[in-house]
This record gives structure tokens, C-alpha cells and sequence, in this order.
């Protein structure tokens, strides 16, 4: 049987899986486990990138690919007869936004990626059925534009007047296993399934040597941890809002979420304090909590009312979400938008990024050098790059060619050699990236 006729097979399950749990929104799922067969886990073994580090065995994707037929049916076995062990993850860290500061990361086994993929497979066919439009993040289909698109289209036609934003403490790392676990059963009850991810969730963190066994947070670099945290956090927040909150509201409300980064926007102030009061002691019961000086109401209601310096209207203020600061500001034709501008951190945090890579590669080769730095002009503009926000794209774009300048002028040790006139020759003759906007934020409807 060629590949094509196995990733058709397997997606055919996948989609008889999704069929029922849409049929079937209240009922658990008591065996799922026979779908686990040798075909979907050479399916689950594709999909692992065959590039992404080892764990700490040390061994490849390709080189567990050489004997691979061998290699799975063990796995298949021991994860079936309840002999399979979680192996410890290994610990590394990298920056932080700030650049200052590291966070850590895991690198899980080959093993442990494929077996995690194969079970993430069978889970998401079940919770996408379940999961809320307002969810964007770790999903397919979904992406962070989509979540900045819904927002701006409700701030947009709802006419919010107060934004919740809102800060978790620490979720990954927080997140009760026992809290998980009662979630999952409410939907799913396969016992290997369960063992599953209880192995998972309590596996070691191997780090300088030293292993530690964590009592909270989600598999660090686990393939599955992602959804494991949508599955949790549709139930705390996603769920109870639509279901319990909003119906209880008098004005209009909306909810937009991307991962553990999320925001509420209400038409009234009444609505936004009755939701301030009761959000902390929501987090709370699932074993979370919320930043207290992060978390915060702001007022969000149009300008046309306030006036600077005057006692009549409150001043509307601005949050960040996805790395956007959001704004009122006025359109070209006079009325007000939701405008959106880089974040000051992000904006800092990337241009850092640029000055260590060009310290680090200053001796080059000049095109070499300028085709990364293109490279990584495009992804910032990829990301960066919506409606309304082509001052900070420019200015982006000129620190890069400041800070370029900068270490090619040092890279000879004749300090002003690279005049801003050198300079400009050089950008005539090699081509960096305009800045451009690729996102059209009007494309959004609420």
C-alpha cells in the first residue's frame, strides 16, 4: 500500500471520528484506541518534522526511520499492553521577549514525538467539534490574523466601551493534571488513551544531569501539550462564557483567545465590572491565577465624546494582544478605527535579535549576509505587516539597516569606514525588502 493510500485511510478515520463527535456532543468516547493500529503510526511518523532535535538518547528522526516498520510495532505494542515509559524530556533554554531573561523548553525522544502525534491525531478530531470560533490558537484552520481580524471586526460593529485584558501566571507551568484529567473524561474515557497522557504529564525533566518529575504544567515541547492546553482552557473559559456568562449580560459582549492570551470586550461598564469580579476566582477553582496588576479593565469607548484636559468622558486607553498595541485613532475619512501598531516590546525585542545575528556574522560574506537579513525582513513583515501599521514596518526596516551598518563598520576595526553614503551605494546594489503591508485588517467582519 503506497503512502497515499495510508494518509487517505487514516484521514477516513479521522473523519468518521469527527462525524460521531459532532453527532454526539455529550457523549465519551469509550474506545478509541483500536484507530492506534501500525498504519497510523507511520502516518503520525510523517508528520513529525525531520529536522526537530533529539531528546536526550540523542537519536534522529532519520535514523529512527531506518528500521522504522520494526521500531513502530514495539511502540504499537507498549503502548497497547500499558509497558510504554515516558522517557524524561530534555531541558534547554532560550531568550525571553526582553531578551534578558530564558524560558525553558523540552525536546522530547523521536519516539515520544510520534506516539504523542498518533494520539493528537485521535483527540483532535474529537475536540475540534467542540471547540469555540473565538479559539484561534493551536489549531488548524485558525491563525493568530484570524484572532486580530475577529477582534477588530467586534471592536469594530459591537461598540465596545470596556476591555478585559487579561493576563494567566505561568499556565503551562501551572496547569493541575488532575483538573486535566477530569476534563478529558468528560469526552474521553479510552484507558490507553488516559495512560497514556498521565504518563505524559508526569514524565522527568532532564536537565544538567539532573532529573526532576514536575507536579503541574503540560509536557514541555510536547507535541500533544498544545492541545491539552486548548482542552483545558475551552473548558475554564471558552465554555463558561458562552454558556454561563454571556446569556446572564446585558449588553453585547465578545470573547477573542489565542492560546492563553485572550481579551473580552463589553458594550457596557456594568457588564465588564460583573465579569472583572467573578474572572479571578474562575482561574482560581481550575487552579490558575491571574496576574493582578496584568489583568485590567481599560476603557475602550470611542473619542467622540472625551475631549483632552476636560472632565466630561473617560480617555480611552490602549492594550496589547498578539504583539499589537491596539488604539482608537482617526480614519482619512475623518470617522474613528481600530487602529493597531507593533508592540513597543516586540518592536525592541526584534530589532535586538537583528544586532545579535549581525554581531555574530559581520564577517560573512556580504550577500550572504544580506539575503538572511531579506529573509528575516519577509517573516517580520509576514507577521507584522497589516493595515495601519507601515510606520513601524518603516521603522523597523531602518533600524535593520542602522544596525547593519553599524557592524559592518566595525567589522574592519577602521571605525567610519562605512559611511551612510557607502552605505546607500551598497543598498542601491544589494536589495533589502520594502516594508508592505500583507494583511488587510478591512477584510475582517464581525
Amino acid at each position: 500500500m503506497n503512502d497515499t493510500q495510508r494518509s487517505s485511510n487514516v484521514l477516513n478515520k479521522q473523519l468518521r471520528i469527527a462525524q460521531l463527535a459532532r453527532e454526539r456532543p455529550l457523549e465519551c468516547f469509550t474506545a478509541l484506541n483500536h484507530y492506534l493500529d501500525l498504519e497510523w503510526l507511520e502516518e503520525a511518523y510523517r508528520r513529525v518534522r525531520g529536522d526537530s532535535a533529539p531528546g536526550y538518547d540523542g537519536q534522529t528522526v532519520l535514523e529512527y526511520g531506518k528500521d522504522l516498520e520494526k521500531n513502530l510495532r514495539s511502540l504499537l505494542d507498549r503502548a497497547k499492553n500499558g509497558s510504554y515509559f515516558a522517557p524524561p524530556v530534555l531541558r534547554v533554554y532560550i531568550p525571553k521577549d526582553d531578551g534578558k531573561e530564558t524560558r525553558p523548553i523540552g525536546m522530547p525522544t523521536v519516539e515520544d514525538k510520534i506516539l504523542q502525534r498518533a494520539v493528537v491525531m485521535l483527540l483532535e478530531a474529537i475536540y475540534e467539534q467542540d471547540f469555540s470560533s473565538c479559539s484561534h490558537g493551536f489549531r488548524t484552520g485558525h491563525s493568530a490574523h484570524q484572532a486580530l481580524a475577529y477582534l477588530w471586526g467586534q471592536a469594530m460593529f459591537v461598540r465596545v466601551t470596556w476591555i478585559l485584558d487579561v493576563d494567566i501566571r505561568k499556565f503551562f507551568d501551572t496547569l493541575k493534571h488532575g483538573c486535566l484529567m477530569d476534563i478529558l473524561r468528560q469526552r474521553v474515557r479510552d484507558g490507553v488513551i488516559l495512560r497514556l497522557i498521565g504518563k505524559w504529564l508526569k514524565a522527568g525533566v532532564l536537565e544538567a544531569g539532573q532529573l526532576s518529575i514536575p507536579e503541574d504544567g503540560t509536557p514541555q515541547g510536547g507535541i500533544i501539550s498544545p492541545l491539552l492546553s486548548n482542552i483545558y482552557l475551552h473548558a475554564v473559559l471558552d465554555k463558561w462564557y458562552s454558556e454561563q456568562v454571556k446569556p446572564c449580560l446585558k449588553g453585547r459582549s465578545f470573547l477573542v483567545r489565542y492560546a492563553d492570551d485572550f481579551v473580552m470586550g463589553f458594550e457596557l461598564q456594568a457588564d465588564a465590572d460583573k465579569v472583572f469580579g467573578v474572572l479571578f476566582k474562575r482561574f482560581e477553582k481550575y487552579g490558575l491565577s491571574l496576574h493582578p496588576e496584568k489583568t485590567r479593565r481599560v476603557p475602550f469607548s470611542r473619542p467622540e465624546g472625551w475631549v483632552a484636559g476636560g472632565a466630561d468622558g473617560t480617555e480611552p486607553g490602549t492594550f496589547d494582544f498578539l504583539g499589537f498595541t491596539h488604539y482608537w485613532r482617526r480614519s482619512r475619512k475623518g470617522g474613528w478605527v481600530l487602529a493597531r501598531k507593533t508592540a513597543h516590546k516586540r518592536l525592541s525585542r526584534a530589532l535586538l535579535k537583528i544586532s545579535q545575528w549581525c554581531r555574530k556574522s559581520r564577517d560573512k560574506p556580504m550577500r550572504e549576509q544580506v539575503e538572511t537579513l531579506g529573509r528575516k525582513l519577509k517573516g517580520h513583515f509576514g507577521y507584522y505587516g497589516i493595515t495601519g501599521n507601515m510606520r513601524c514596518l518603516t521603522q523597523f526596516r531602518d533600524g535593520v539597516i542602522r544596525i547593519w551598518r553599524k557592524w559592518l563598520d566595525r567589522r574592519t576595526g577602521d571605525r567610519g569606514s562605512m559611511s551612510w553614503e557607502r552605505m546607500k551605494r551598497l543598498l542601491d546594489f544589494f536589495y533589502l525588502p520594502e516594508a508592505r503591508v500583507v494583511h488587510s485588517i478591512y477584510a475582517a467582519k464581525p
